[in-house]
C-alpha cells in the first residue's frame, strides 16, 4: 500500500502493452469489461477516470506498485493519460534507470503480465454482486512484471479496502444474503 493513499484499491489487466524504444504504450484499463473478483463481478464505466484526469493532479506510472520504482509521472510529462472509448490510454517515456531498463527489456520479449491501476472509489453503483466503478480518483498506473493473482480473468484484486459501507456490502454478498 503506498503511503498516505488510505483504502487504495488496485487491479490488474493483462494486456497488450508495446514497447518503441525507450516509449511504452496502452491501455492501464478498458471499460464495459467483466471481472471477476472472488464471488463479486466488477466492471468500469466509461468516463470513471475523467474528473480525476480533469483535476491535474500528479498521477505516477511505478513498477509493481513500487512507489520505490517511479518510471514516469504526469507532473514531468514522462507519463500522459486520457480517456478514449476503449479505456484508461496511457502513454510513457521510460527512464534510464535499472528499472526502466528491465521494463524495456521485459516488454521487447513480451515478457510483461499486463498493466494495474490503483485508485480510490469516488462513486460507483451495484446490482447485485456486480459493481460499477463511475468515478475514480486515479493514484497510479503500473506496469506488472508477473502475471496478475488471477490468471484467467482480465482484472485481479490487488487490495479491496472499503469504507465501512462498501466493506458491509462485501460481506453481505459474500455471505450469500442479497
Amino acid at each position: 500500500m503506498m503511503a498516505g493513499l488510505g483504502d487504495i484499491e488496485r487491479r490488474a489487466y493483462p494486456l497488450e502493452v508495446r514497447a518503441k524504444g525507450s516509449h511504452l504504450e496502452g491501455y492501464a484499463a478498458t471499460f464495459d469489461t467483466e471481472a471477476k473478483i472472488g464471488r463479486l463481478r466488477e466492471r468500469i464505466a466509461g468516463g470513471a477516470f475523467a474528473a480525476s484526469l480533469r483535476t491535474g493532479g500528479d498521477i505516477l506510472a511505478l513498477l509493481d506498485h513500487d512507489p520505490g520504482k517511479v518510471l514516469g509521472r504526469t507532473r514531468s510529462t514522462s507519463l500522459r493519460l486520457a480517456e478514449d472509448s476503449r479505456g484508461l490510454a496511457f502513454e510513457l517515456d521510460l527512464p534510464d534507470t535499472q528499472a526502466g531498463r528491465d521494463v524495456r527489456a521485459l516488454a521487447e520479449r513480451g515478457d510483461l503480465g499486463g498493466m494495474s491501476f490503483g485508485f480510490l472509489a469516488k462513486g460507483d453503483s451495484w446490482q447485485g454482486d456486480l459493481r460499477t466503478l463511475t468515478a475514480v480518483d486515479l493514484k497510479e498506473i503500473s506496469v506488472v512484471s508477473a502475471w496478475p493473482a488471477y490468471e484467467g480473468t482480465s482484472v485481479a484484486l490487488r487490495s479491496l479496502a472499503a469504507s465501512g459501507r462498501e466493506r458491509r456490502r462485501r460481506q453481505i454478498l459474500l455471505a450469500g444474503r442479497w
